[in-house]
């Protein structure tokens, strides 16, 4: 039988860095399930991997595809309270932001860019074009469809986008307020 992450188009990576209560951490869920693998040292992320960072200067575009299917995306699971505190110039990979989306998950539902792990990985598949992983991944929570139906117009326009300019163009009209 084939493992969920072998169902997926692309490979997906946690590094994971233990700073969340485990009964909560969605990226301990995609890994028990399969959709993910743990790493848990920095030089263990592939070197052209899509890394997800809120802090790169550089937005996803469906253009990043490439990098995605070639070697995979990275999650960072750490505590949106620790954030800072993580060595982002250190870590490998190809850095790029998600663009502006609304939370679904019951910890900080209805909040700019407070994504949970699963979430920001959903939504880089959706733009990236691997919608139907995206529902995938999603399917493990119940508040997993409530992520899409709550971004399904900026994820739409997002997963059009051509160029970086087009992005945030799309960004200032669904959130014109900055965080």
């Amino acid at each position: 039988m084939e493992s969920p992450s072998s169902q997926l188009k692309v490979r997906i990576y946690a590094y994971s860095l233990g700073q969340d209560e485990p009964s909560k951490c969605t990226s301990n869920k995609l890994c028990r399930f399969g959709y993910a693998r743990r790493i848990v040292r920095a030089r263990r992320i592939p070197r052209k991997a899509l890394l997800l960072n809120p802090f790169a200067f550089k937005v996803l575009t469906p253009v990043d595809r490439v990098y995605a299917e070639r070697w995979g995306i990275v999650v960072v699971d750490c505590s949106w309270e620790r954030i800072r505190e993580v060595r982002w110039d250190k870590l490998r990979g190809f850095h790029r932001r998600l663009p502006l989306l609304l939370a679904s998950n019951p910890v900080s539902y209805g909040r700019i860019a407070r994504l949970s792990s699963l979430e920001a990985l959903a939504a880089s598949l959706y733009i990236l074009g691997f919608k139907e992983d995206a529902r995938k991944i999603l399917g493990l929570y119940k508040w997993g469809e409530g992520f899409l139906k709550l971004n399904m117009e900026p994820l739409e326009a997002y997963s059009k986008a051509s160029t970086a300019e087009e992005i945030e163009r799309i960004e200032a009209e669904y959130f014109p307020v900055s965080i």
